[in-house]
C-alpha cells in the first residue's frame, strides 16, 4: 500500500487507536480535545525533550532531538522525541549527517509520562518511528527504546516482524476508519477513567438502552 501526502495521517495517533478506536476518531476525525492530569504531565515532562536545536554528546553517541518522520507505507508522519546516533565503521544500515562526518547508526527513543502498559500500544508507535526511519534512509533498524519518567527506565523494544505487522494493520484500520468518517461506538473498559476525553465521550452511556429502545418500548407497549 502506498499512500499519497493528501492522505498521510498522524503518527502518535497509532497509540490512540490501540488503546481505544473510539478515543482515536473523536481527535482525528471529530477534532475534540480536553487536557486532564496525565496529558498536562506528559506535556510538561516533553518540554525539555522537543527542542529540535538541543543536540546532546555523550562520548561519541549523539542525540538529536524532535526529528520529522513519514513513511509513505504506513501513511504516517510525525516526530521522535530522540534519536541516538552511534558511530559505525561501516556503511550498512547507516546514516550520514550534514553537521557530523562519519556514518551513523540510527537508535530511536520515545518518551513516555507513566510506566510500560499491558499492551503494545507503546511499542507501535515505536515501531511506526522505526519504519518511517527505514523507508526514508532505506536501512534496517532492528531495536529502539522506550523511556518512562515514572520508573526512570529505558527499556529496549525488539522490533521483530510480529510488531511490524501489528503497526501495518493498526494503521490500515486508521486509514479505513478516517476514510469512513464516521466515530466509533463507544465501549467502557477499565482505562476510560484516565481518558482526558471521558467527559466528551461520556463510554457510560453504552451500558444503558438508547432513546430508540424506549420509543420502540413504548410504542409496542400502547399496541399491546
Amino acid at each position: 500500500m502506498y499512500y499519497d501526502d493528501d492522505q498521510m495521517l498522524m503518527l502518535s495517533g497509532i497509540q490512540h487507536y490501540m488503546y481505544c478506536p473510539r478515543q482515536w476518531a473523536l481527535i482525528h476525525i471529530e477534532q475534540q480535545w480536553d487536557d486532564n492530569r496525565f496529558t498536562a504531565e506528559g506535556n510538561l515532562l516533553h518540554k525539555n525533550v522537543d527542542n529540535p536545536a538541543y543536540r546532546q554528546k555523550n562520548g561519541n553517541t549523539i542525540t538529536l532531538r524532535t526529528v520529522h518522520i513519514a513513511s509513505h507505507a504506513l501513511g504516517l508522519y510525525g516526530i521522535c522525541d530522540a534519536i541516538e546516533l552511534i558511530p559505525s565503521g561501516t556503511k550498512e544500515n547507516t546514516i550520514t549527517h550534514s553537521r557530523y562526518p562519519g556514518y551513523w547508526k540510527p537508535y530511536p527513543i520515545e518518551y513516555k509520562r507513566g510506566h510500560s502498559k499491558p499492551d503494545e500500544r507503546d511499542e507501535v508507535q515505536l515501531a511506526a518511528q522505526v519504519i518511517c526511519l527505514e523507508e526514508m534512509h532505506g536501512i534496517h533498524i532492528s531495536e529502539a527504546s522506550l523511556f518512562y519518567y515514572e520508573t526512570r527506565h529505558r527499556e529496549t523494544v525488539k522490533i521483530d516482524e510480529q510488531l511490524r505487522q501489528l503497526t501495518f494493520k493498526l494503521s490500515e484500520a486508521m486509514h479505513q476508519t478516517f476514510a469512513i468518517g464516521r466515530t466509533p461506538k463507544a465501549v467502557e473498559h477499565n482505562g476510560c477513567k484516565k481518558c482526558s476525553l471521558h467527559n466528551i465521550c461520556s463510554p457510560e452511556l453504552a451500558k444503558k438502552p438508547s432513546v430508540s429502545f424506549y420509543l420502540k418500548k413504548t410504542l409496542d407497549e400502547e399496541t399491546a
